[in-house]
């Protein structure tokens, strides 16, 4: 008879619970403008290239700041720099409500550029957001590397993953109930508050493994006993140099636009293709809450789903190597069939589709994270997401203006969208085994002369 294991404790579940949370209300931010975009077309005269125009300074900020919020993170430390990040995101969110004062009759030139008051206005509100925003993964996942052992790790991104999920999901019913109540500027305002809740309770409750006053003995061994990659700083120069860092970059920056496109267009896409517009602006939050609930409640399945597969493949005696890239082509399998939402074949069965290709990007997110904790050093690890989030992002510009380009020059027609979607999963798959065959841990003989 065996004797009993040891009780670990269970600290690092409850710091993976605020990252949770964390994760949740910067996605709850993030959509707000997706669920309210049919409401401000009919009310502010927006079009897909106005909206376009919006996705894009967002994406541009978060590109910016991910050049620079990696290495912010990785010299500040996660608890002080996630909390000047939740900050500025509070900041960021509350200022959306002030576009009720912008007047809507009035049109701004920008050389050869004509665009409306409103639409001038949210892309520098949108900009600040994503200047803020675009340190949440980075910090989060380099908290998942200090916080948990290697073989935990992918359920920890899957669990930080799916508040993106999460979020989505709850936010088409904030929206509805807040409508019913208030008018929409206090929508922004409610977010911006829970920034604000969570930055109170992060300060209060977050510490690191070595200064947390109820991590025990016991389970800071275990999070520390796991053979791990060597510590040390690095430049970016020295990232690029090694083919982990481009397995990662390239993964990401090919499989991200594509969320960002599900993530600002899947309402307007379900608006337009079965006529969910109501006669108000709370009838059409109405219509679209609960099938916008339930694309992203079958994307948060598949993140935490997708994570944990590969920590129990890898607990059955798989390799990291096989247990991850498994995982990550049944990931690319549930993104394959989505180019069928456009072919008429209703919303309910559209909508069972759309969340199978959310969980399975998801789930793909959650695992290519985790080979940047498998193969670098924790202290760069904040580093390289942020190398990896910014060319997503630059990514994710040049989709927001090729949604735009394709729905204006075709009517409203998603269908070119949504089929090369699945084959950027392809590609990010393909070149992640190209230049990873085997997941080899990072050689850093010099790291610590960085």
């Amino acid at each position: 008879m065996e004797p009993p294991k040891p009780k670990i404790g269970g600290v690092r579940w409850g710091i993976l619970s605020m990252l949770l949370c964390a994760t949740t209300i910067n996605y709850m931010d993030r959509v707000t403008l997706a669920n309210l975009k049919p409401i401000f077309s009919t009310e502010l005269h927006w079009t897909e290239a106005d909206y376009a125009k919006i996705v894009f300074c967002f994406q541009l900020a978060y590109a910016i700041g991910l050049a620079v919020v990696g290495r912010f993170m990785d010299w500040a430390g996660t608890r002080k720099g996630l909390a000047i990040i939740i900050g500025l995101i509070g900041c960021a969110s509350a200022s959306h409500a002030l576009l009720f004062l912008v007047p809507t009759d009035k049109v701004i030139t920008i050389g050869s550029l004509t665009i409306t008051a409103t639409v001038a206005f949210m892309c520098v509100t949108r900009f600040l957001l994503g200047i803020a925003e675009a340190g949440t993964w980075p910090g989060c996942i380099k908290v998942v590397s200090e916080w948990l052992p290697r073989k935990e790790r992918s359920l920890g991104s899957g669990v930080v993953n799916a508040g993106s999920g999460i979020g989505s999901t709850i936010m088409p019913y904030v929206v509805r109930w807040l409508l019913a109540v208030v008018s929409w500027p206090f929508v922004f305002l409610f977010t911006a508050g829970l920034d604000f809740l969570l930055l109170i309770v992060w300060l209060f409750k977050y510490r690191t493994p070595d200064k947390h006053p109820k991590l025990s003995k016991e389970e800071r061994a275990y999070i520390e006993g796991d053979l791990d990659v060597p510590s040390g700083k690095m430049s970016w120069f020295q990232l690029l140099g090694h083919r982990q860092t481009w397995a990662f970059v390239v993964a990401k920056g090919m499989s991200d636009p594509v969320w960002w496109f599900y993530l600002f267009w899947i309402p307007g896409f379900l608006t337009d293709q079965y006529n969910l517009k109501g006669a108000t602006a709370a009838a059409t939050a109405a219509n679209l809450a609960l099938p916008s609930m339930a694309v992203y409640l079958i994307a948060d399945v598949g993140s935490v789903f997708g994570g944990w597969l590969s920590m129990h493949l890898i607990g059955r005696g798989w390799s990291i190597n096989a247990a991850r890239k498994t995982v990550l082509a049944l990931c690319v399998m549930c993104v394959l069939p989505v180019a069928l939402v456009t072919q008429g074949i209703g919303l309910w069965p559209s909508v069972i589709l759309l969340g199978i290709a959310a969980g399975g990007h998801l789930g793909f997110s959650a695992n290519v994270f985790t080979v940047a904790t498998d193969t670098v050093p924790k202290k760069a690890v904040a580093s390289l997401a942020g190398l990896g989030g910014m060319v997503a992002s630059v990514g994710g510009m040049f989709m927001a203006g090729l949604v735009g380009w394709v729905l204006t020059v075709t009517d409203k027609n998603y269908f070119i969208l949504f089929v090369l979607a699945p084959c950027a999963y392809v590609i990010a798959l393909s070149a992640l085994h190209i230049l990873l065959p085997r997941m080899e841990v990072m050689k850093l003989p010099d790291a610590d002369k960085a």
